[in-house]
């Protein structure tokens, strides 16, 4: 992903200044997620359509032992 991708944080960071989550960015067809402690390092990319499953999977009540 390039470098003037818009990196946004989710809403459920926390209190502070909520820096202790990830950031994602939306492409076109990949979604970067990077460590928002760290955003000089690198950023993991996926497809986005792989982001969709995963997501879909976080807020499936049988996700969560």
């Amino acid at each position: 992903m390039a470098d003037r991708v818009r990196w946004r944080k989710s809403s459920y960071s926390g209190g502070g200044d909520g820096n202790a989550c990830v950031e994602v960015a939306s492409g076109r067809t990949r979604v970067g997620i990077r460590d928002s402690k760290a955003p000089g390092r690198a950023a993991l990319t996926i497809p986005a359509a792989g982001f969709t499953v995963f997501l879909e999977a976080l807020k499936s009540p049988t996700s969560m032992p």
